[in-house]
């Protein structure tokens, strides 16, 4: 089910399901769970309320939607992108894509998983699933099983912690240092 949709241009284009969703992303992402508003939403997408509801049956229905589309995209599409890679260089990719996002939108949602038991289980989910996977990657690089769940654990914090960092200074650092940190837990 779809709606029309008149854009600025005068096209007729038809309004998805995923086009809610992205502008929820995007909502959740620079204002948090609180301005996920459904009139707010509907005028950014030049559409009226009635289209939520077409794809919607209410807000938590919506919330459910984005929390599986930012798993999808930002957990399963992540471990199926590291996968398509060459086996020596997956850990190292994997790091400079990680370290050079800016996770305002991985930000938001544990910020909304502090405030709701049901979103942190999904988070919690996710991490634990992100920790196994850098594990893996650790194993298949030469790390010693014993010792590659809690290097995963710590390289995991790492990343989590760079999205608190304020001072821009320090906020990154340069991808050739990504594959010198990435070399200290490989061995």
């Amino acid at each position: 089910m779809v709606d029309a949709v008149t854009n600025d241009t005068g096209n007729d284009d038809r309004l998805t399901k995923t086009d809610w969703i992205d502008q929820g992303l995007r909502t959740l992402a620079s204002g948090g769970v609180g301005a996920l508003k459904v009139g707010a939403m509907a005028e950014k997408l030049t559409v009226s309320r009635g289209s939520f509801y077409w794809h919607f049956a209410d807000i938590a229905d919506f919330k459910s939607a984005l929390l599986r589309s930012w798993q999808e995209r930002m957990t399963d599409q992540v471990i199926q992108d590291v996968a398509g890679k060459d086996e020596p260089d997956r850990l190292k990719y994997l790091l400079k894509r990680a370290f050079a996002a800016r996770p305002r939108l991985d930000r938001a949602i544990r910020t909304w998983a502090t405030e709701d038991r049901s979103v942190a289980a999904i988070v919690a989910s996710v991490d634990a699933e992100r920790i196994a996977y850098i594990a893996r990657l650790l194993v298949a690089a030469g790390v010693a099983r014993k010792l590659a769940l809690a290097r995963a654990t710590f390289l995991y914090w790492a990343y989590l912690g760079q999205a608190i960092v304020m001072d821009p200074r320090h906020a990154a650092i340069p991808a050739s240092a990504l594959d010198d940190v990435g070399a200290l837990f490989e061995t």
